[in-house]
């Protein structure tokens, strides 16, 4: 279970060296290593890392084999330990390969780079056919913005070097930092061992989250509707498909030829729009049994796009019969009447399509681009390093990790090169966002490569995640933490690592942030014509898993455990840790209520008599002077929040353990937690959960209905279900009402503070009139069965 060590899931300082330098020692712009100031470059938020970069671009005049008389050629460039190889062309003289090998500084064993030529051969050694030397020493160092470093053409030597053999190769090498354009593509020291195809997913990659829809078909009547029966009228319905999204409208209610719905189905689109809308019109002969009328098959790029809610022009379809015997094709081309379909179809523009929880939310603009308005800011994020990352998986006898980073916002996903069997990964990436809305959220995940090999699930296995509001940031401050990354096991709760990332939010116009705090965070068609709850939840689960599709056909492919894990697409499943943590998450909300009335009742029975004398001082001030009471709330509001700048917190808000309510979770809740669905769990097992759960929501039905019981007699009051009692009301209205006009209001405070106030002695333990006589109100819960 949870370790007692809670300093083991703080949030830590770290202070990384940050910035450039110049080559060689030189500082860059005088100023060292970045601190507070704002750097030119755009690696300012990352450790330096120095690589040598190795470009080889293609070869001439190679000598043939003397047995076959051709050539199959490849190149392998070697730097002490490490060997990289280009792939080899078969038959050919002049190849090209135009690849980038990058060996990093820190791992450099050796003062002699070696780029040999050889001849792969099917049975046997490979043939030597020549190399090329390079002194460590004398390799030039590449800064950039400065252009790429021209390749050249080089004599190839014999194994001594002592005499130039026949055939050049073109090379280009220099001394670099992973701010080169070269560093993305190039293969890695790092990941040396990586051969095929596995070469594309441990390379750092940008992705885009596929433009989504909302396409709205409003089916509103068919006509000429003819069943197989024709001694009955037909009863129907229409389900309309797009992709894996199906949906049906009301059977209509009457036997017609003529049914009319006027329904909305909603779907959730992608572009490019590789689906189409297939609306079939199915007629239900029994219980059980359906028989299609008619099916009609609709791109969606014949739909129109709307960017308010005016209204979209209806339009008729004809469908394609159904019920012909393959004889008699030719008959559909006989019929008098067609049955058709009306529609009112458009793809919604100015609505924001959720993919993601509205809670961790980090884009609220709409579909179309022509309603976004300028970004107010740039959020800019080094991922450094991870350290004591736990081992996910075995690899020939020996645990180990391949770790990457996957961060998302926006439409924008990143993902980290994989550092290979490593616990201690350092990446040193450095990635820019355009900010719409600072009340947005970064998700940053750590994953196991599981796709390298070894005895992993088959699937990338999480090793923790990251969440930061970018609102909780001050302006152009530079942020270095060590994130504890914690997951919730079935075994308990573990920390994986530390993940160690470097960010900040750049503010472009202070006037539009401010401007922004008093808008609405979704586009305002989400409030004039909302859509319902099921709704949301419906498609923000089909734009999940669009968007986990097109990302997963990405190459290198962004899988979809890691996208759904980023998006958390199970944050709605039930669990009894949550639901302990969001009730004494509220209970915590009403505390400051709950202490500010035990200090009222203390005042008022004069448990501290000093207090109680002040605070009567106080009280005759007011009213000899009503005209203070609100400047001096205000005043007192302004005080306070002076007064808590001092403990404001330095730090952004990480995944707090003990507000999940992860530490103290019971054995038995986990496994809930974890559990399938539909559970998987044996009958007695299940019995005892559900009993346990029909108990907790017995209890939160007690508590709601002593709610509404209680408004329900505020209701009440009025509204004659107790004729004596709305009676007596009034008439204490009217008597109330007249005593308010003759008495003065500083009459009447005094009265109602003093008595408020009044010393325990004359007090009696037993209610008030006015709490006897609202707990007599009747309430609707009588009308309950």
């Amino acid at each position: 279970m949870a370790t007692n060590n809670q300093d083991e899931f703080k949030l830590k300082d770290t202070n990384p060296k940050l910035g450039e330098r110049w080559p060689h020692g030189g500082l860059r712009g005088g100023g060292g290593w970045i601190s507070s100031e704002r750097a030119a470059s755009t690696y300012d938020l990352v450790e330096q890392m120095y690589y040598l970069y190795v470009r080889v671009v293609k070869a001439k005049d190679l000598p043939t084999n003397p047995v076959t008389g051709n050539c199959d050629p490849y190149i392998e460039a070697k730097l002490g330990n490490f060997k990289g190889k280009t792939q080899h062309f078969e038959k050919k003289m002049n190849p090209e390969w135009n690849q980038v090998f990058a060996f990093s500084k820190e791992k450099i064993q050796s003062s002699v780079l070696e780029v040999f030529v050889r001849d792969r051969e099917m049975v046997g050694r490979d043939d030597y056919l020549g190399k090329v030397v390079f002194d460590m020493n004398e390799v030039p160092t590449r800064v950039p913005p400065d252009s790429p470093l021209a390749p050249q053409w080089y004599k190839l030597e014999d194994r001594r070097g002592e005499s130039k053999l026949k055939g050049e190769i073109m090379l280009a090498v220099w001394m670099g930092t992973q701010a080169d354009e070269a560093f993305p593509e190039a293969w890695h020291s790092d990941a040396a061992s990586v051969q095929g195809e596995g070469v594309f997913s441990v390379r750092s990659k940008v992705y885009v989250s596929p433009k989504l829809w909302y396409l709205r078909v409003n089916v509103i009547e068919a006509q000429d509707v003819e069943s197989q029966d024709k001694s009955q009228l037909p009863q129907v319905f229409v389900k309309a498909q797009v992709g894996n999204q199906i949906l049906k409208t009301k059977t209509s209610p009457t036997r017609t030829t003529s049914p009319l719905w006027n329904e909305d189905l909603l779907f959730v689109a992608a572009e490019p729009f590789e689906d189409q809308l297939i609306l079939t019109v199915e007629n239900k002969v029994s219980g059980s049994k359906d028989e299609i009328v008619g099916r009609v098959i609709l791109p969606l790029t014949t739909f129109e796009r709307r960017l308010d809610h005016r209204t979209v022009h209806a339009r008729w379809f004809n469908l394609e019969r159904f019920g012909f015997g393959m004889l008699e094709g030719d008959r559909r081309h006989e019929l008098k009447f067609s049955t058709r379909i009306h529609l009112r179809a458009c793809l919604e523009g100015a609505y924001h399509v959720l993919d993601e929880s509205t809670m961790y939310i980090s884009d609220t603009r709409p579909t179309s681009r022509q309603l976004w308005k300028s970004p107010v800011g740039i959020l800019e994020l080094g991922i450094l390093s991870a350290q004591g990352l736990s081992p996910m998986k075995t690899k020939e006898g020996r645990k180990t990790t391949d770790a990457y980073c996957v961060a998302k916002y926006g439409q924008k996903w990143v993902r980290t090169r994989t550092i290979l069997e490593n616990f201690n990964p350092k990446w040193n990436e450095q990635y820019t966002w355009e900010v719409y809305d600072p009340c947005t959220v970064i998700t940053l995940g750590v994953f196991d490569n599981c796709h390298l090999g070894g005895e992993g699930s088959g699937k990338d296995s999480r090793i923790g995640k990251v969440r930061i509001r970018l609102s909780t940031l001050e302006t152009d401050r530079i942020y270095t933490h060590a994130y504890p990354l914690i997951v919730l096991q079935p075994s308990g709760l573990k920390k994986m690592g530390e993940l160690q990332i470097a960010f900040r939010f750049t503010c472009l116009s202070l006037a539009n942030v401010i401007y922004l705090y008093g808008q609405p965070l979704l586009p305002k068609m989400h409030y004039q014509h909302p859509f319902t709850v099921s709704q949301l939840d419906s498609l923000r689960y089909q734009a999940m898993n669009i968007v986990a599709v097109r990302l997963g056909r990405a190459e290198p492919p962004l899988r979809r455990e890691v996208v759904e894990y980023m998006l958390d697409v199970d944050s709605h499943m039930w669990s009894m840790r949550r639901s302990k943590a969001n009730f004494f998450r509220i209970v915590s909300l009403f505390s400051g209520l709950i202490s500010m009335s035990k200090w009222l009742s203390d005042v008022s029975h004069w448990k501290n008599p000093v207090t109680s004398i002040l605070v009567h001082f106080l009280f005759f001030i007011l009213i000899c002077y009503p005209e203070l009471i609100l400047p001096t709330i205000f005043l007192y509001m302004f005080l306070i929040g002076i007064w808590n700048f001092r403990f404001r917190p330095r730090h952004p808000p990480h995944m707090d353990t003990k507000l999940s309510w992860a530490e103290a979770v019971h054995p038995d809740e986990l496994d809930e937690e974890f559990d399938t669905f539909p559970t998987s769990k044996a009958q007695d097992v299940t019995k005892m959960r559900y009993d346990r759960l029909r108990s907790v929501a017995g209890r939160i039905q007690t508590v709601v209905g002593d709610m509404a019981t209680q408004g329900e007699r505020f209701q009440s009051l009025l509204s004659w279900r107790d004729p004596r009692a709305t009676c007596l009301f009034i008439f204490l209205c009217l008597i109330t009402a007249i005593a308010l006009y003759v008495t003065p209001f500083r009459i009447v405070s005094l009265i109602a503070g003093l008595y408020l106030l009044r010393h325990p002695r004359f007090r009696s333990k037993m209610p008030t009139v006015p709490s006897n006589f609202f707990r007599r109100l009747p309430a609707r819960a009588d009308s309950m069965l």
